[in-house]
């Protein structure tokens, strides 16, 4: 089925609105850092099995961040200001250059976030479950 000329226009149209999606992201977790009550996901992995993901506590991390509260974003994840920082970076880069995904973006750095990320929850597995220290907050 060949679309319309309405349809396609409509979806050329949609494909620019995508720079704005890292602002709208951005927005919506100072938002949630105001009001803590609005709607967001939960954490299959930790509704399933009760063990914490790399990210756990991440979007809490960050919406705090982004609201100021740097304290309190280091107490739910050490990667909170981070992620705020890069979420403020790429929604002004994506407005500013009109492209949703940055140029200078490489496959490293995402390997060495992941990398990173991955040692962090490695750490705090290891304290909570080997220590019996308290790495995770209480929900």
């Amino acid at each position: 089925m060949r679309p319309t000329p309405l349809r396609r226009r409509w979806l050329g149209q949609l494909r620019r609105c995508d720079v704005l999606i890292p602002a709208a992201l951005t927005g919506y977790l100072w938002l949630k850092g105001r009001h803590p009550g609005l709607p967001g996901l939960s954490c299959p992995l930790r509704a399933l099995t009760g063990i914490p993901c790399p990210t756990c506590f991440l979007t809490r991390a960050t919406a705090s961040a982004l609201n100021g509260e740097l304290g309190e974003a280091l107490q739910w994840h050490a990667f909170g200001p981070i992620a705020a920082a890069a979420l403020l970076a790429w929604s002004a880069q994506a407005l500013w250059t009109r492209r949703l995904v940055p140029q200078g973006l490489k496959d490293t750095h995402l390997g060495l976030a992941t990398l990173l990320l991955l040692l962090y929850w490695a750490g705090r597995m290891g304290l909570t479950y080997g220590a019996g220290m308290a790495a995770f907050p209480d929900t």
